[in-house]
């Protein structure tokens, strides 16, 4: 898109980056735009955990181009513009919530004021808490809050709703798309599909070290030849997976969730099958199956 060179944040151009034998990139291009969330998605192994390293300049392509604000990630200036919140990040135990905000904050020119960080990640109340005694959720949000309070213009963000509950989680969401609201730009690695779909502007899927689709969430869905019956019926699951053409079947909420490549062949068996049949909708395959379709039919292939 014209003029859009001088709006991204984050850019990689043909990278590649080899271990070895193994390729984990094989020629990945990509960029962020300001006020953009991309969540990217794949299975483990895919090689989202080695892109977001190379961007935040933790490891060094073996081949292309990597940028962070037109210039090296690793350049202090450009790392002082990022926020990162990285599975399986620790912090010290023995420090309270608002030591350890006060010491991030300490190590950028114009970090957040402190209240308006913990009102972010919402944690009112545990400010004198020490991490050690906070709950799994708890201390998500103490590494979410960690990852905001220097005032960045690009966050990193992975698996970031891991261990929240339902409430905690879509509080979580709305903090994230109002930093986002204000400019800020979102990469988002998640395995909670929702998640993804509720929050990004792009989604971008990659397998075995290539991109292999990337849109809108409603572009994505799209490129899935399933089609979703949804209907209220008597047939149990075991009934429902017998029918030939059934590639998956979901219950919850009163309503059953068929996945076909055959909706009229399905929906024919469905009316002989259970004459009470009710609620019927038809529509287009969600983003998991869009996801499993792209990626060989697996979120979990092994560890990245």
């Amino acid at each position: 898109m014209e003029g859009m060179r001088e709006t991204v944040v984050a850019e990689t151009r043909g990278v590649v980056k080899q271990y070895g034998a193994v390729r984990a990139l094989g020629g990945v291009d990509l960029a962020i735009g300001r006020g953009e969330l991309v969540a990217l998605l794949g299975p483990n192994g895919a090689g989202k955990t080695t892109l977001v390293r190379l961007l935040l300049g933790l490891a060094t392509a073996s081949a292309g181009e990597v940028a962070l604000f037109g210039q090296s990630p690793r350049r202090r200036e450009v790392r002082l513009r990022c926020g990162a919140m990285l599975q399986g990040a620790r912090a010290p135990e023995m420090l309270r919530v608002r030591e350890h905000i006060e010491l991030f904050s300490s190590y950028y020119p114009a970090p957040l004021p402190l209240a308006e960080t913990v009102a972010a990640a919402a944690l009112g109340g545990l400010e004198n808490r020490l991490f050690g005694q906070l709950s799994g959720g708890q201390r998500q949000r103490v590494l979410f809050a960690l990852a905001l309070c220097g005032n960045p213009e690009l966050l990193f963000l992975d698996e970031p709703a891991a261990g929240l509950d339902i409430e905690a989680r879509r509080a979580l969401w709305e903090h994230i798309r109002r930093f986002v609201d204000r400019g800020g730009s979102v990469l988002l690695t998640t395995h909670q599909l929702d998640e993804a779909d509720a929050l990004a502007d792009r989604l971008v899927v990659i397998h075995r070290g290539r991109i292999v689709a990337a849109g809108t969430p409603a572009e994505v869905k799209s490129r899935t030849a399933l089609k979703k019956i949804r209907c209220a019926t008597r047939l149990d699951e075991p009934s429902l997976r017998a029918i030939a053409g059934v590639a998956r079947v979901g219950l919850g909420q009163g309503a059953a969730e068929i996945f076909t490549a055959e909706p009229e062949r399905v929906l024919r068996e469905l009316l002989a099958r259970d004459p009470y049949l009710s609620g019927l909708e038809i529509g287009v395959g969600g983003l998991e199956e869009a996801v499993l379709a792209l990626t060989g039919g697996s979120l979990s292939e092994r560890t990245n």
